[in-house]
């Protein structure tokens, strides 16, 4: 069993950043893949960025491309999102995953993929 616990969400202006952090405990897998997901009021949750056991491997949600990075400290059990020139059309409660297995560019963006979430961590940004 994997827990994973967000932190790092809150309310900031339009062009301001944030780091969300998710630490992982319990039995980790030989490989597995990270992600950060996220549902804005009223939407569905939606994909925001991923990333391998390795970190090697990172794909993003186009809207988030050259704004969000993902990188991961395997020493902390660590996954963090680095936000910038957030936009309040990035708000939403943030969560993060975890897919157990190999890295796969077609399914990463999936939610039904992963196995362990996160109970989520709120970003507002106002304008």
């Amino acid at each position: 069993q994997v827990q994973l616990v967000e932190s790092g969400g809150g309310s900031v202006q339009t062009g301001d950043s944030l780091r969300l952090s998710c630490v992982a405990s319990g039995r980790a897998p030989s490989t597995y893949v990270m992600g950060w997901f996220r549902q804005a009021p009223g939407k569905e949750r939606e994909f925001v960025a991923a990333i391998s056991w390795s970190g090697g491997m990172v794909y993003y949600k186009d809207s988030v491309k050259g704004r969000f990075t993902i990188s991961k400290d395997n020493a902390k059990n660590t996954v963090y999102l680095q936000m910038n020139n957030l936009k309040p059309e990035d708000t939403a409660v943030y969560y993060c995953a975890q897919e157990n297995g190999s890295w796969r560019i077609n399914t990463v963006r999936d939610e039904s993929n992963y196995d362990y979430w996160g109970q989520g961590t709120q970003v507002t940004v106002s304008s």
